[in-house]
């Protein structure tokens, strides 16, 4: 039990090959165990005791030969193992194809200026556009004011400013509404929801005649053309009858509605006919006050929505929006122009990076094959000294049991050696590479110049549009009237 149990520890502590422990790529052979695997020095002693081999032998015996067929598989072995590594470094190698990078880079460089340029003259052809637009635009403005002898420009109301105007409207129409509602909710059959809803109808008709007379009507007094002024003139009598007219009925309507009358409203028109300032009520007063002030206050609000003069507000505002869209969409040309053009200097930079990449792979790779080249050799060199070492454990034991060992045992070994030739595919010679990649960079460099340079004269280009419409002189533009 003790002998088979130390049996088992020392196989276990055995490694399970004949190899010196190593993190070599060639590990060295272990040359004292294989003497005792082979028995060499038993083998030795008992063919030297039977005088073998032969004292005039030449040639190797048996156990020289398994001794040498050891260390010839070895050899293989790592031969193989070498052939193998050799094989990788040369895929490794061809993978980096540099000729085809540098082919592809001196085609795809020139390209992307070409590109850039396509895109330049693309975004000159929708700037034309807009800027005929704003050109058109502006030359009707022009004209507008020469037509119309206008020297000013036109005051286009902003987008906080009308929407102050709206928002007056709309309050003037609502506190209307209500208090309206309060007065002629009195000897309304319905209440103060009949009196709210009369209300509602007269304010409505009240502030939107104000609002339309001014707006469409009584503008057109500032107009050049008489007729256009006559409008506004008949306009304006026309809006201070109706604003008298119809809060004066409004007035009467409530004296009537007070006395619980039956049929109002032939009662209102009757007195329009024959007392139309007659009002019982100090209330009917104060109710024709609030509402002509409310019309007032309306008619004033439509008179100042927009330019005095008609048109002009529009054509301003037309030539306004063509201008923010050319503005805009020049903008937007070129943010795009200059996505472009990063995106290519980054391509471009990420490109010339991989050059000194596949530069840095390819030497490390020289490197490593070389030296792995070198660990063969020298592993050769081993095999040579540890297959010597064994065949002298064996001639040894042999030469010490017999008296005439064979004169060859005296004779050193040499191990036949393997020569090793690396695959050139994919190699370049240090000062060629190194001259083509700064090259090829220099390629690059120089592109990522042009895209700048190009960027840099679209976008004068671009601006040189700006000058749609020369400076008038004063002399040109008559003083308006």
């Amino acid at each position: 039990m003790s002998r088979a149990l130390s049996g088992l520890l020392e196989s276990a502590r055995r490694p399970p090959h004949d190899k010196v422990a190593s993190i070599e790529t060639f590990p060295d052979l272990d040359a004292n165990r294989i003497a005792r695997e082979m028995r060499l020095e038993d083998l030795g002693q008992e063919r030297g005791e039977r005088n073998e081999p032969p004292s005039i032998s030449t040639s190797l015996d048996d156990i020289e030969a398994a001794i040498i067929e050891r260390v010839e598989m070895e050899k293989k072995q790592s031969h193989g193992a070498l052939e193998d590594e050799l094989r990788t470094y040369s895929e490794r190698l061809s993978s980096l194809d540099f000729e085809g990078k540098f082919a592809a880079i001196r085609h795809a460089a020139p390209a992307c200026v070409g590109e850039f340029k396509a895109e330049v003259a693309k975004g000159l052809d929708d700037l034309h556009s807009l800027r005929d637009n704003f050109r058109e635009a502006h030359n009707e403005r022009d004209e507008f004011r020469r037509t119309h002898n206008l020297s000013r420009s036109a005051r286009v109301q902003g987008r906080a400013s009308t929407l102050l105007k709206i928002a007056i409207l709309v309050c003037i129409f609502v506190f209307e509404t209500i208090l309206n509602g309060q007065f002629l909710a009195v000897g309304n059959e319905s209440g103060l929801l009949g009196g709210i809803a009369l209300a509602f109808s007269f304010a409505f008709v009240n502030i939107t005649c104000a609002l339309i007379l001014a707006l469409f009507g009584v503008l057109q007094l500032n107009h050049r053309s008489l007729l256009r002024k006559l409008i506004g003139f008949v306009s304006l009598a026309f809006y201070i009858a109706v604003a008298l007219g119809l809060n004066l009925a409004l007035a009467h309507y409530r004296d009537v509605s007070a006395i619980l009358a039956e049929n109002p409203g032939r009662l209102v028109m009757e007195r329009m006919r024959h007392t139309p300032l007659q009002l019982d009520d100090v209330n009917s007063w104060v109710f024709l006050a609030i509402g002509t002030l409310f019309s007032l206050i309306a008619f004033i609000d439509g008179l100042f929505l927009s330019d005095p003069y008609p048109g002009f507000a529009a054509t301003q505002k037309r030539l306004e929006e063509r201008r923010a869209a050319y503005s805009r969409g020049r903008r937007a040309l070129i943010d795009r122009l200059s996505d472009i053009r990063d995106d290519y200097r980054d391509e471009m930079e990420e490109l010339n990076r991989d050059l000194s990449v596949r530069r840095g792979e390819h030497d490390a790779i020289l490197t490593n094959r070389a030296r792995f080249i070198q660990l063969f050799a020298e592993h050769q060199n081993q095999l040579e000294r540890t297959a010597t070492l064994l065949l002298s454990t064996y001639r040894e034991a042999n030469k010490a049991a017999r008296s005439k060992p064979p004169k060859r045992f005296s004779a050193p070994y040499k191990l036949q050696r393997i020569p090793v030739v690396a695959s050139m595919a994919g190699e370049w010679r240090g000062e060629e590479l190194r001259d083509r990649i700064l090259a090829t960079q220099d390629v690059l460099t120089e592109q990522v110049g042009a895209i700048h340079r190009e960027f840099e004269n679209a976008v004068d280009r671009y601006r040189q549009l700006d000058e749609l419409v020369p400076e008038q002189r004063a002399s040109d533009v008559a003083p308006s009237a």
